[in-house]
């Protein structure tokens, strides 16, 4: 791979959602500028990443992934960040109790910029202008003017995934993500919620755990981690100029390998994972953990030919495989491809997508995703992975930290259809908001702590 593979090889594959740029000539001059730029994350990052996706992968870790559908660069600012930084330690507070084990943090953040789109077109009455593909590309405003691909987007793109990077960093090391914080945030959450009684008895367990470890002299003077957390991103690996542009050769750690310093964790979509295509080829390449959105198309030859393709040494922690089926395909689709990556004996992470493959309309013409349909998914791929004795490793969700009304239900929030447009708010795909995001996360635990408890119980000798 390493004779064959540049991070311009992509150049000569065949390529689908990408922007037609008008100024080849300022596309050029963009990526030549991004190129000269510092890298956003480092080579050792992204391997400290991959060994607790390894982690995830052997089942003794939990991957929560989540954040913003396509990040704005109107809606770019501290208290946005902190939002969803603060319910995403929440989660992950909830799901380290229950499951019993570590929970890798992963952000859709910093670098979320790009959307492939089901039509390269959008109509409005009778105008018809090119689909609006994030931020990173074009303009929300329906104008000719804002549709038009602009490169110079690439730069404010570097500049808020930078900046962003920078506050994350803060927010993890610097006291925020304290233990005492994320508690006293749970209680908010636990007396305004319908099942909060259920909540509570779990928050005081952890309150009390917490208790004990402080009166055997653990505090977070000698234990650091008490204090600080770790923190990833990913983004969808879209915008290949952007990504070639910050690929650097990591000289520092001796490898020479090529790592992509646009994000942590990259991933393919459902859209674009095709074998012999761009992004497929771009990367195969770098030595980031890498996912691959799996959706009801794929059959499992081609899903054992994208593995061969993007993890041929089956290195743990390179590959997280992202199921995105829907509610009603699931079932039907999910376990031929977990049999079959068993029996080839391949080291993967499986993760759960429960939002893409339940979007739907309502009569008005709103898109939403019902939160009913969002759990009865990730319920089914628990179910399919206990079934097939594999490991079900991890939730991947789009979501805010503000109150936004884009999802229905949810039985805190309790968001009807016609509350939609109160605070519909994304650009693209609707988002869990944080009660919705919390009340999955415990759900979700509930299930992570009878797989735990079933599996010791599996586990014990026969005494009899």
């Amino acid at each position: 791979m390493a004779a064959s593979w540049s991070p311009d090889s992509w150049r000569s594959k065949p390529i689908v959602q990408v922007p037609e740029y008008p100024d080849k000539q300022a596309l050029a001059d963009v990526e030549a500028r991004i190129a000269s730029f510092p890298p956003l994350v480092f080579a050792g990052e992204a391997d400290k990443l991959k060994r607790a996706l390894a982690d995830v992968a052997a089942g003794e870790a939990f991957l929560l992934q989540g954040g913003d559908c396509a990040e704005s660069f109107s809606e770019h600012g501290a208290n946005h960040i902190r939002e969803l930084f603060r319910v995403f330690l929440q989660m992950a507070v909830v799901l380290t109790y229950a499951g019993g084990s570590p929970v890798v943090k992963v952000g859709r953040i910093a670098g979320q910029f790009a959307k492939p789109r089901s039509s390269s077109v959008e109509k409005r009455g009778d105008k018809e202008l090119p689909s609006y593909r994030g931020d990173i590309i074009n303009g929300e405003g329906f104008t000719d003017k804002d549709r038009i691909p602009d490169p110079h987007r690439q730069l404010e793109a570097y500049r808020q995934a930078a900046a962003t990077l920078n506050l994350l960093r803060a927010f993890s090391g610097g006291g925020y993500a304290s233990l005492d914080n994320v508690l006293r945030w749970l209680l908010d959450f636990e007396q305004k919620s319908p099942f909060g009684q259920k909540y509570r008895e779990m928050g005081e367990q952890i309150q009390t755990a917490l208790q004990f470890m402080r009166s055997c002299g653990v505090t977070e003077e000698t234990v650091p981690q008490l204090g600080r957390t770790t923190f990833y991103t990913s983004h969808e690996s879209l915008l290949l100029n952007y990504e070639q542009a910050l690929a650097r050769r990591d000289e520092a750690g001796g490898s020479h390998a090529w790592y992509a310093t646009s994000g942590h964790m990259l991933w393919i979509g459902d859209r674009t994972r095709q074998p012999d295509h761009a992004h497929v080829e771009f990367l195969r390449g770098i030595r980031n953990p890498i996912g691959v959105k799996v959706g009801p198309t794929l059959e499992p030859d081609g899903l054992m030919r994208l593995i061969d393709i993007l993890n041929p040494s089956d290195e743990g922690g390179r590959l997280t495989l992202i199921a995105r089926f829907g509610s009603d395909k699931v079932e039907k689709h999910l376990p031929k491809l977990v049999r079959r990556v068993k029996q080839e004996g391949r080291t993967v992470v499986w993760s759960c997508d429960p939002m893409h493959g339940n979007t739907i309309s309502t009569p008005g013409g709103i898109k939403t995703r019902p939160f009913d349909r969002i759990l009865k998914e990730a319920e089914t791929f628990f179910d399919v992975h206990r079934a097939e004795g594999t490991y079900p490793g991890g939730i991947h969700v789009e979501m805010t930290g503000s109150p936004v009304t884009e999802c229905t239900g949810g039985a805190t929030a309790n968001i009807s259809e016609a509350q939609l447009t109160e605070r519909y708010d994304t650009l693209c795909d609707p988002r869990l908001n944080a009660d919705q995001a919390l009340e999955l996360a415990f759900l979700i635990a509930e299930r992570l702590k009878q797989e735990r408890e079933g599996m010791a119980h599996r586990q014990m000798p026969d005494v009899a």
